[in-house]
């Protein structure tokens, strides 16, 4: 049987192979595919991470050596039935071998002391806002805000918003006010909110305080 989109042959296993009852797919004219050399890799980076030759992975899997031999220079492509049987071998889920095949996602790195500064009611009192980082065209995405307060924050804004809002304290001792609730919190605490209820710093005990507030909407 031809799958004309992949101009692959799907064949019954070779004597040999130690497939049985699934099919093998032989390599393509035109190459190994993109998720061909991503298992190669990802089973050679496994195998040799566990100490074993060729011929161990062969004995522990059913398959020849010549056959690991050839899904790790992406020259075969694998049938489910082989993913499963090298997993399995190897001690790890069968979507290890797929890792790094969707590369295409977003993400954010920020260093130390970097992040954008913007700008929110408390700024003009005092307070600074450094986002750490944020997903292009996510609804759902998180927002890590890291927030500091010094001497110069006199006058606490309340905020309420959407979602949810986790708090972790760094540094410093202060009050913080959520709805009709105060928490005395210091470094290591943690407060996870509803966004909705009016919420935000109510009295600076022992400064600078710095804390992450990450909120999801």
């Amino acid at each position: 049987m031809t799958n004309n989109a992949n101009r692959l042959t799907i064949r019954a296993p070779e004597s040999g192979d130690g497939e049985t009852g699934a099919g093998q797919a032989t390599g393509t004219d035109e190459g190994p595919g993109k998720l061909e050399r991503i298992i190669a890799g990802q089973l050679r980076r496994y195998r040799t991470a566990n100490g074993l030759s060729s011929a161990e992975l062969a004995a522990r899997t059913g398959l020849s050596k010549a056959m690991i031999s050839k899904i790790e220079t992406a020259s075969t492509s694998c049938s489910l039935t082989t993913l499963q049987r090298l997993a399995d071998g190897l001690k790890i889920p069968v979507t290890a071998l797929f890792r790094g095949a969707d590369t295409d996602r977003d993400a954010t790195f920020t260093k130390n002391g970097q992040g954008s500064l913007t700008i929110r009611s408390g700024t003009q009192h005092g307070h600074e806002y450094r986002v750490l980082g944020t997903l292009k065209g996510r609804t759902d995405a998180l927002e890590p805000t890291l927030v500091t307060l010094t001497n110069a924050s006199d006058v606490f804004p309340l905020f309420q918003h959407p979602g949810t809002e986790f708090i972790y304290m760094l540094t410093g001792r202060m009050v913080y006010g959520h709805g009709a609730y105060e928490y005395a919190m210091e470094a290591g605490d943690s407060l996870l909110l509803d966004g909705e209820g009016p919420h935000g710093p109510l009295e600076l005990l022992e400064l600078p305080i710095r804390f992450l507030a990450i909120s999801a909407r």
